[in-house]
């Protein structure tokens, strides 16, 4: 699968991100460099014009990102901080950009983050209220 990748800070979190994701036999889509709102907006535009089946984005608090991610029509980015967050915002939102924040995600939480998001389906009973968002 083709992943969207953007950070506006490169950390020990987004190398092992980045690892990981590779790893799992996906291949990244390096979003370019620059600001929240620039990374936010670029890995959006990454998945909405299908470059890319999802996306992950990192800024410090992940905030930042996940809005400008947001303001790309048919983006669904979510700031998750967990893996339960992370199932929930795949099953009932179709979220197709999984956001962290730098300051407080570990690697290991992460991963789980990861995992969630590429084992969790999405919902069906909930297509009329994905539909709503658009």
């Amino acid at each position: 699968m083709r992943v969207a990748f953007g950070s506006d800070e490169w950390t020990s979190l987004t190398d092992a991100v980045r690892a990981d994701l590779e790893a799992r036999g996906h291949v990244v889509v390096a979003a370019p460099d620059g600001e929240w709102a620039e990374v936010g907006l670029a890995v959006g535009e990454l998945v909405a014009s299908r470059a890319a089946a999802t996306g992950v984005l990192f800024c410090w608090t992940g905030t930042g990102a996940s809005i400008a991610a947001n303001k790309v029509p048919g983006v669904r980015a979510a700031l998750c901080t967990d893996a339960a967050t992370a199932a929930g915002a795949r099953k009932w939102n179709d979220a197709n950009v999984l956001v962290m924040g730098l300051r407080l995600t570990s690697p290991e939480v992460a991963r789980e983050m990861l995992d969630a998001w590429f084992t969790t389906e999405f919902d069906e009973n909930e297509s009329a209220n994905v539909a709503r968002l658009e």
